[in-house]
């Protein structure tokens, strides 16, 4: 898969996960076979603003990340403008516009899915990122907000300049509900000739082998499905499955390079959750994780615990 001038070695991407991916899930996950890893949805205006400490931490990236990708989302082509020749988005090879987020704050103030309805302005963003650097720009979108508008919306993201897009294949008013329409992103797999990743409900290597073969797509980005399941990459990819202990406990440690112990403790909970999912005695596990008074207690409770081997 080429993005722009980028060569990526490899077809399965980790999502930009609001909440959860960090700078240690990124991490973990390029390990297991993730060929991109993109962070958590950053502000453009908190960038200009230098809103620091909430938008920078979204930003801390490590080596073991084969190709960085930076999320952002904005409703004015001024402040993309601005974001993608900031300093510190210049360790990042590629660009992500979010223009899919279905969340009520995102969507009022015109970002995410709210520019499904508003092609021109859209266009003007895509325009504003790729007239201000030289790094590859793409697009994150749904089927569209209400009705379903995916190949108008992609063929007009194309000849703004957008060098490939992900299709989550719902529609903003679906949010997460039902089944992702993979015969929808096929769609625009055929409409565009620029690179399509598609997205929605790839939980195991057959989901994979069917969103690939449903689709056309060049590459598919998963989500929910690697939460807690770093080793899904790994099983796609073919590299060798970690145990879930080791993966945890270098999780940690790579936040710990870049927050303080109370910021980790309390960040790495809503990941423990994921973690003891459908294992034998998650429950008490879990409930310890949650009891612990400190990050330490909590790294003796993963490590004393069997269910993580």
């Amino acid at each position: 898969m080429k993005i722009g001038n980028l060569q990526i070695n490899g077809d399965v991407v980790l999502a930009p996960i609001a909440g959860y991916s960090d700078v240690g899930f990124r991490a973990i996950c390029a390990k297991q076979g993730a060929a991109i890893t993109y962070t958590e949805m950053a502000s453009a205006k908190g960038l200009y603003y230098d809103k620091a400490a909430k938008t920078l931490e979204l930003l801390n990236t490590t080596d073991d990340e084969k190709i960085k990708a930076v999320q952002l989302f904005e409703s004015e082509p001024f402040f993309i403008s601005y974001a993608v020749k900031a300093p510190v988005i210049e360790k990042f090879d590629l660009i992500d516009i979010n223009m899919g987020c279905p969340v009520p704050k995102i969507v009022k103030n015109n970002e995410g899915s709210a520019l499904l309805n508003n092609i021109p302005l859209a266009k003007d963003i895509v325009k504003a990122a790729k007239d201000n650097t030289s790094k590859p720009v793409t697009v994150k979108m749904r089927l569209g907000f209400d009705t379903i508008n995916a190949v108008e919306f992609a063929l007009a993201m194309q000849e703004a300049g957008a060098d490939l897009l992900t299709v989550h294949g719902r529609t903003r008013k679906e949010m997460y509900m039902g089944h992702s329409h993979w015969d929808e992103i096929a769609k625009v797999v055929k409409a565009v000739n620029i690179p399509v990743i598609a997205n929605g409900d790839v939980e195991s290597y057959q989901d994979y082998l069917d969103i690939k073969a449903q689709t056309g797509a060049d590459g598919v980005m998963i989500a929910r499905g690697a939460l807690g399941n770093p080793n899904i990459f790994s099983q796609i990819t073919g590299k060798e499955d970690r145990p879930l202990k080791d993966m945890m406990l270098e999780h940690i440690e790579i936040m710990r390079q870049f927050h303080n112990e109370h910021y980790v403790h309390a960040n790495f909970k809503k990941h423990m959750a994921c973690y003891c999912k459908g294992k034998r005695g998650n429950k008490e596990i879990k409930q310890r994780a949650f009891e612990s008074k400190d990050l330490q207690e909590m790294i003796n409770i993963i490590k004393e615990s069997d269910i993580y081997d």
